[in-house]
């Protein structure tokens, strides 16, 4: 018989004794989600500011999302690759039509998706553009958050993704983010097949690059024959006021990474999609996933992104997210304690001042950490990145009514802290 947890206090001491230590979570145990709330197991209710990194766009157990997810596992749940099924088919086409590409390959995992992108740039390097084999470079932006595989960190500047697990793996060249001339100067490579970029840096800390960054990375990937591997996982699905981040400047990539928000949160669900000509240099048998493509989720993911669409989620994303901009802003001028707010739609941060002179005796170093364990108090949830930059991100479904509520959360536990 399962035990039942009934106190934050015996969930985070199971963890903390049969759990690896791989994650620094606030100390607050959720049981249960409906739309943009979250609550603890001790009964309280507090607004969700982080959306599983984007992965709830469409909110906690969206009864649509949960009601597809239960008919199609009434039927089947897997198959695996090894036979067809009725729903991946049916799947494939819809992503293809609602993003204007000829072929999808899904997956589970963000990562496993971007890996998928990597091997297909590869393979297209050496039977398209003609790069003598095993010498192909991706290019990759600094700062950037693609996954935690061991490829992947290949490919990363982040000292705490990478100190420990090498040796890497080669065939990565790291150019700095929004740097026009350091993009070419790259590219202008014959042996690059790609060019691996986030449009807007979540993990960092929510980089927005400036505009005409991404139209320019375009135009250079078409210039020296490039492959633009764009990766959506975190921006893509309406979070930031556009179906993609990239739409913004009307950029379409030649490959496109999609994750999280793809089934709502309900399981891993991701998908690379592109034109004959790229998608197809893969064979069968070169690459796979026993889970990627299941029938079950292939129906949540036909429905996630059907209820994005009915709720014009990109829109309410696109509103509502100027005026928690503006309602940023105006903190901004009430404390020194916020420095920055940037973002767009509702992909937003704040970036903390966590010098020693600004804060109380030893706070420095945990202020942006402190300044979220009040957040919890007051009731929103939300959590820091690379210290002191608190990346803030509700369910697409919010209300404004909601918004503005959490605005004076935000404010208030802010100016509270302040005090101190």
């Amino acid at each position: 018989m399962t035990e039942l947890i009934t106190t934050s206090k015996k969930a985070i001491e199971l963890e903390d004794q049969y759990g690896a230590h791989n994650y620094h979570p606030l100390p607050v145990v959720l049981t249960k989600g409906e739309g943009v709330f979250l609550w603890d197991v001790e009964g309280r209710r507090y607004y969700d500011f982080l959306s599983a990194y984007s992965a709830v766009n469409q909110g906690h157990c969206h009864p649509r999302i949960i009601h597809a997810l239960i008919e199609q596992a009434k039927e089947l749940t897997l198959t695996s690759r090894a036979f067809y099924n009725d729903k991946l088919g049916l799947a494939e086409k819809y992503v293809c039509e609602t993003f204007g590409y000829q072929k999808a390959l899904f997956m589970n995992s963000g990562a496993e998706a971007n890996e998928t992108a990597i091997k297909l740039a590869r393979k297209w390097g050496y039977t398209k553009k003609g790069i003598p084999e095993y010498e192909a470079v991706i290019v990759a932006l600094r700062k950037n958050f693609h996954g935690r595989t061991t490829t992947i960190i290949s490919a990363s500047s982040d000292p705490s993704a990478r100190k420990g697990f090498g040796p890497f793996m080669p065939g990565f060249e790291l150019v700095d983010y929004d740097n026009v001339p350091a993009l070419e100067k790259a590219l202008s490579n014959p042996k690059v097949c790609g060019l691996w970029i986030e449009p807007i840096q979540g993990e960092a800390g929510v980089y927005v690059p400036a505009d005409g960054y991404l139209k320019a990375a375009e135009k250079l990937c078409r210039q020296y024959n490039v492959l633009l591997m764009m990766d959506e996982i975190q921006t893509g699905i309406a979070r930031t006021g556009k179906m993609l981040a990239s739409d913004h400047e009307g950029v379409r990539p030649d490959l496109l990474i999609l994750g999280k928000a793809l089934s709502g949160g309900v399981l891993p669900v991701s998908v690379v999609l592109a034109d004959d000509d790229i998608m197809l240099v893969i064979k069968p048998g070169e690459h796979g996933s026993t889970f990627g493509g299941n029938p079950l989720a292939a129906a949540v993911c036909m429905e996630a992104l059907q209820v994005v669409k009915d709720e014009r989620l990109a829109d309410n994303a696109e509103r509502l997210g100027k005026i928690f901009r503006e309602r940023m802003h105006a903190l901004i001028k009430k404390t020194n304690l916020v420095t920055l707010v940037r973002g767009k739609g509702l992909l937003n941060a704040i970036v903390i001042n966590d010098t020693p002179e600004s804060l109380p005796a030893g706070q420095a170093g945990q202020t942006a950490w402190n300044i979220c364990l009040k957040f919890a108090e007051n009731g929103l949830l939300a959590k820091p990145t690379h210290g002191n930059i608190i990346r803030l991100a509700p369910p697409l479904v919010i209300t404004e009514e909601q918004l503005h509520e959490c605005c004076d959360i935000i404010e208030k536990s802010v100016l509270e802290f302040s005090k101190r």
